[in-house]
């Protein structure tokens, strides 16, 4: 079985898709490879696909008007993103980048939307999705305006432990300190400074590789040194 096949068979949203509905889905959805660092797709672009995270990381940023970009939200394997943009069919308002090599999923609109018309379980996947988000949306703006830097870090890395949003995120997680800081907005040094600040105070634990969540819940609430 591929990755796309395995990523289609495990997600959440077609666990009450039809026999015949699941056939499309097999049929229309395909993926691409992106090398690290590329992008995926870039403002004022049409939308007309749904994308999912087969495998990799990836983000979404914004270009400041100094022209600086900043990132706001990450997406990893499980990950299914855009519906917002799918369903109102407006030109996207930021870019998608990969933070390292990624397999990407993309379901046509037409199919997406045929769903959403149609199944039922599908269309309440979408609505928790489209809350989820925004609720993820709200907390990072937060992060961007008040908090200070151990708490951008904080938050975060407790937006990719998201169950709804990030399904394939498990607690010990291959991300480095390069991607942590490109995430928060921070410099490497400050992020370095950050782990090591959250992690005395038993919220994570820095691993060779990466990072291990001991207190979800922790970082979540984490606000201010």
């Amino acid at each position: 079985m591929s990755k796309l096949s395995e990523t289609l068979a495990n997600a959440v949203w077609a666990r009450g898709l039809t026999p015949e509905e699941r056939s499309r889905v097999e049929r229309d959805v395909t993926s691409r490879i992106y090398p690290k660092s590329s992008y995926v797709f870039r403002v004022g672009e049409v939308v007309d696909y749904w994308m999912g995270i087969v495998d990799g990381l990836a983000k979404m940023t914004i270009a400041l008007s100094d022209g600086a970009a900043t990132s706001f939200v990450a997406v990893g394997p499980g990950s299914w993103f855009g519906e917002g943009s799918v369903i109102k069919r407006v030109p996207r308002e930021y870019d998608g980048a990969t933070l390292r090599n990624c397999e990407i999923a993309f379901m046509p609109r037409a199919t997406f939307m045929w769903l959403l018309e149609r199944n039922l379980s599908f269309n309440r996947f979408v609505i928790d999705q489209l809350n989820e988000r925004l609720w993820q949306f709200v907390g990072l703006a937060q992060r961007d305006r008040l908090l200070d830097p151990n708490a951008r870090v904080a938050l975060s890395l407790a937006s990719l432990f998201n169950p709804q949003l990030s399904p394939g995120i498990q607690s010990a997680l291959v991300i480095s300190q390069e991607e942590i800081a490109e995430l928060a907005g921070l410099s490497r040094q400050r992020t370095n400074e950050a782990l090591k600040f959250l992690g005395e105070r038993g919220l994570l634990r820095t691993e060779r590789v990466g990072v291990t969540i001991l207190d979800l819940k922790g970082l979540q609430n984490f606000r201010s040194a």
